[in-house]
């Protein structure tokens, strides 16, 4: 675990005998609660909904883990309309009491850690540690922002005068009506944190979930209620994205989005199109092609374990995921050897086990996808997989998503892998002459969320920093060459295509998206 005794996405693993008896009793609770029903929670009561979507098990897609009510349009209609008609009060409320609300739902969540993370498991095939620690993200991404609304007095500041008459007062005041539009990915913390950020600071919430992973929206939903959200609030909506994506889109009613999910999604469906008659604002977290630039002084140990945690942690599902490798040739040989043999060294396996570090990729998509992009590799020519490729069929994984983490190298480099976000585990590995060759390459994307370096020399290091285009950068990073942020440490967000706004989830500056200033002036 990490120093601190918190599981986080640079903890190693969960090897304590405690988590081991909480997790063996969450995830018997689990089991023998799989295939339930869940209505919609629709303005603080539930309905049936206008029809069903199962959630299956990545691990065994035979197995539904829960069978949960999906939104029709008047269901869409139903919660903007309550939204809007809860605005007032909820805007009305004293920030400190909306903070309490939000301090309660972080502890709520933070006492049942295991039974989400089971689920979780479940739902979209994270391992122990991935599970553990993306539950404690989403307590800690509330409990943060609830910080900031305190740190910052309810953003309510005394401005200067003009004439000693004058009383000045700069307010950042909410929007009304939030929709907040998750992915399968992190279903709970890119859920929660948007939705406490919006709520925190006076709007109101529709938000959809991905139907991939729609029973970790009911339960985080059940969790904000039982904290004390009002009825009207807060809405939850699974369903698909034209009947509820595209609905929460186009509504007149809905004042501010906040988006994660890829970037044809994010930017060309949703950022081009949602302010029709004049501007809104758009939170849009997109994809990435994360490069790790390995240079001649890196310590090559350190700089295969970070590009293999980063690539294959949680199947390559991460926005952050390492998915390409600048190796400068003077190591290129060894380096590319080395992670070669630490991919084949992974046995993807069962994520309830304890010690699975790769389970199954999470959607049936994503194993086609995978599969794709193999054939691409293979056809562009001789040893460019130099490691996995393969899916698995044998005993328990005949009915999963199992893959190989596979490593690519000799790319072209316009070639579409080396360019694309793949959101699998697939790492390509191109070699460089120099640091400012590598950093000329990772640049030439239209992505920039984040960036890793492995080098000893500080001026490379300072180049770095200077010169790459993301919005998050590492150095020397052996828990994750391009990954494991977290809420107040390393706050994530991303440049160019990777991202709308400039401002990074679980910072100093997440709660402004979701404000807008009114200046004040009283003359006495």
């Amino acid at each position: 675990m990490s120093s601190a005794g918190k599981v986080t996405y640079i903890s190693l693993s969960a090897d304590d005998p405690a988590i081991d008896a909480a997790f063996g009793i969450a995830i018997a609770a689990a089991r023998a609660a799989l295939g339930q029903s869940h209505p919609l929670h629709l303005a603080g009561q539930t309905r049936p909904g206008a029809v069903v979507i199962d959630s299956r098990s990545p691990t065994d897609a035979r197995l539904v883990v829960a069978r949960v009510a999906g939104a029709g349009e008047a269901d869409l209609q139903d919660a903007v309309a309550a939204a809007r008609a809860a605005f007032p009060a909820w805007r009305a409320r004293p920030w400190q009491q909306r903070v309490a609300i939000v301090e309660r739902a972080a502890q709520i969540v933070r006492d049942r850690k295991f039974e989400l993370s089971a689920w979780l498991i479940f739902e979209m095939g994270k391992n122990r540690v991935e599970a553990l620690g993306e539950i404690e993200e989403t307590a800690d991404l509330l409990d943060y922002y609830a910080g900031e609304m305190r740190r910052n007095d309810g953003f309510i500041r005394q401005m200067d005068r003009l004439a000693p008459t004058d009383q000045n007062t700069s307010v950042l005041r909410p929007y009304g009506v939030w929709a907040v539009i998750a992915p399968w990915n992190f279903p709970y913390a890119l859920l929660g944190a948007p939705i406490a950020a919006a709520l925190l600071t006076g709007n109101t919430v529709v938000c959809k979930p991905s139907s991939e992973t729609p029973l970790s929206a009911v339960k985080l939903t059940e969790i904000f209620e039982a904290a004390g959200v009002p009825a009207g609030v807060l809405s939850c909506l699974p369903g698909s994205g034209r009947v509820v994506g595209d609905g929460l889109i186009a509504h007149p009613d809905v004042a501010g989005v906040t988006f994660t999910g890829s970037y044809d999604v994010g930017f060309n469906q949703l950022y081009r199109r949602f302010a029709r008659d004049f501007p809104k604002p758009c939170v849009v977290e997109m994809g990435g092609k994360n490069p790790a630039l390995i240079m001649p002084s890196a310590d090559l140990a350190q700089a295969i374990q970070g590009v293999q945690r980063s690539a294959f942690g949680m199947n390559g599902h991460k926005c952050s995921a390492c998915s390409r490798v600048l190796v400068h040739r003077d190591v290129a040989d060894d380096f590319i050897a080395g992670l070669a043999r630490a991919a084949e060294a992974i046995v993807p396996g069962d994520p309830l086990d304890k010690g699975v570090f790769v389970g199954p990729v999470a959607t049936k998509q994503s194993y086609e996808d995978y599969q794709g992009y193999v054939a691409q590799a293979r056809a562009a020519g001789e040893g460019v997989v130099r490691a996995g490729g393969a899916v698995l069929t044998d005993g328990t994984q005949a009915d999963g998503y199992f893959v190989r983490p596979t490593v690519l190298a000799n790319l072209p480099p316009d070639h579409q892998l080396a360019r694309e976000e793949l959101f699998v585990p697939i790492v390509a590995v191109a070699v460089v002459g120099s640091l400012d060759e590598a950093l000329t390459v990772a640049n030439d994307t239209k992505f920039g969320l984040t960036a890793g370096l492995f080098s000893r020399e500080q001026k490379e290091i300072d180049t770095f920093f200077d010169r790459i285009e993301a919005g998050v950068v590492y150095v020397n990073r052996a828990a994750g060459a391009t990954t494991g942020a977290w809420p107040g440490v390393q706050p994530f967000g991303g440049w160019k295509g990777s991202g709308s706004t400039g401002k990074n989830i679980g910072g100093h500056y997440t709660l402004l998206c979701y404000l807008r200033e009114q200046s004040r002036t009283v003359c006495q």
